[in-house]
C-alpha cells in the first residue's frame, strides 16, 4: 500500500509516498481503508521536526496524518462493536508513529473510531475528528455555563468554528476574533459580537464586556493577548504549547492537547447527522499530490480543512 511518510526532518523536508506492506489489525484494533483524510497544521509540525523534543523521541521515519474516514475492512481479536464494510471515522492521535491516516489503510484502536454520518459525504466527514475533539476538549476543560462569556480567537479556522458552533449551541455569549472578511461566516455559526484581528484585542473585548470575558479559547495561539482580554480569575484555555501564557491576574490556564475519545467523537457525528455542526472542506487532493497539499496549507488563508483522497 501506499502511506505519507516523512524520513527527514528540517525547513527543505517534504512529506512523501511511499509504498509499504499493507498492515494486519492485532487484538482490539481494526484496519480501514481510507476514504478520505485530511492535511492539518500538526503534520507540518511533524514535517519540521518534533523528534528530540518534549513532543516525541526522534525516529527514522515519521507517519502522517490525524483524521481519516474510511470503511473498515479487517477487525483484530477482541472488537465486536463494528462490522466489516462498516463507514467510519476516527483519529491517530499519536505522533511517535511510522505509519499513520494519510494512506491507503491506516490501523487504529477500536476506541479511537466512531460510525460515520450518514448526512455527509465520507470527505466531509473525515474533517470531524482532530478539530472537533480538540473543540469538545477545549470548551470541556473551560467548564462554562450560558452565564458565562466566551472569546474565541482563530475563529475562521477548523478548530475555532467547530468551537464557535458548540458553544452558541449551548446559549453562551460568543465573542469571537478572526479576519474582517470572516464576519458573515462567524456570526452565521451563532457568534453574538465579533472583533477583527486588525483591533487591540483586550481593549475592543473588555469595550463589549467591561472587566473582560469569563474564558477565552485561544484557537490563533495569541497567547499573552488573548489572556489579556480575560477577566481577573477567569479561566484561558491553548491548544499550543508555545503559545501558553503565564497565569497573570489569578487566571486559571490549561494547555488542551486532543486525545481520542469514543464518546466525544459519537457525539459530534449526532450533531452533524442532526445539521448542528458546519463541516467546510476547503479543496482536495490525491494522495500523490500530498507535497502541493502541505505547501498550500503552509500558505495559510483557509477556510476548511484540505483533504487527500487515495
Amino acid at each position: 500500500m501506499r502511506a505519507v511518510v516523512v524520513r527527514r526532518t528540517g525547513p527543505e523536508a517534504v512529506a512523501e509516498v511511499i509504498e509499504v506492506p499493507t498492515p494486519e489489525p492485532g487484538p482490539g484494533t481494526v484496519r480501514v481503508k481510507v476514504a478520505a483524510a485530511t492535511v492539518n497544521p500538526v503534520d507540518l509540525m511533524v514535517r519540521n521536526g518534533v523528534g528530540g523534543t518534549p513532543f516525541a523521541a526522534p525516529r527514522d521515519q515519521w507517519g502522517i496524518g490525524w483524521d481519516v474516514a474510511g470503511v473498515i475492512d479487517a477487525i483484530g481479536s477482541g472488537v465486536e462493536e463494528f462490522t466489516l464494510g462498516q463507514p467510519v471515522i476516527g483519529i491517530s492521535d499519536r505522533l511517535d508513529v511510522s505509519l499513520a491516516a494519510q494512506a491507503d489503510y491506516v490501523i487504529l484502536a477500536a476506541q479511537n473510531i466512531a460510525p460515520a454520518p450518514t448526512s455527509v459525504p465520507l470527505t466531509a466527514a473525515a474533517t470531524i475528528p482532530l478539530n472537533g475533539l480538540t473543540a469538545v476538549q477545549a470548551l470541556a476543560a473551560l467548564d462554562l455555563t450560558p452565564a458565562d462569556s466566551l472569546l474565541i480567537t482563530g475563529a475562521a479556522g477548523a478548530v475555532g468554528g467547530f468551537a464557535v458552533e458548540l458553544a452558541a449551541a449551548q446559549g453562551i455569549r460568543v465573542i469571537a476574533a478572526a479576519s474582517a472578511a470572516d464576519e458573515p461566516g462567524v456570526r452565521a455559526l451563532g457568534a453574538s459580537d465579533f472583533i477583527p484581528r486588525e483591533a487591540d484585542l483586550p481593549d475592543a473585548v473588555r469595550a463589549l464586556v467591561p472587566g473582560g470575558v469569563a474564558a477565552a479559547l485561544d484557537a490563533a495561539a495569541l497567547g499573552p493577548q488573548t489572556l489579556a482580554a480575560v477577566r481577573a480569575t477567569g479561566r484561558f484555555v491553548s491548544i499550543s504549547v508555545p503559545a501558553t501564557p503565564i497565569p497573570l491576574r489569578g487566571t486559571k490556564v490549561t494547555t488542551v492537547l486532543v486525545h481520542a475519545d469514543r464518546p466525544q467523537l459519537d457525539e459530534l457525528v449526532a450533531l452533524v447527522d442532526k445539521g448542528r455542526l458546519t463541516l467546510r472542506v476547503a479543496e482536495t487532493y490525491p494522495l500523490d499530490a500530498v507535497a502541493a497539499a502541505h505547501q498550500r496549507l503552509a500558505a495559510g488563508g483557509l477556510r476548511g480543512r484540505l483533504v487527500l483522497i487515495p
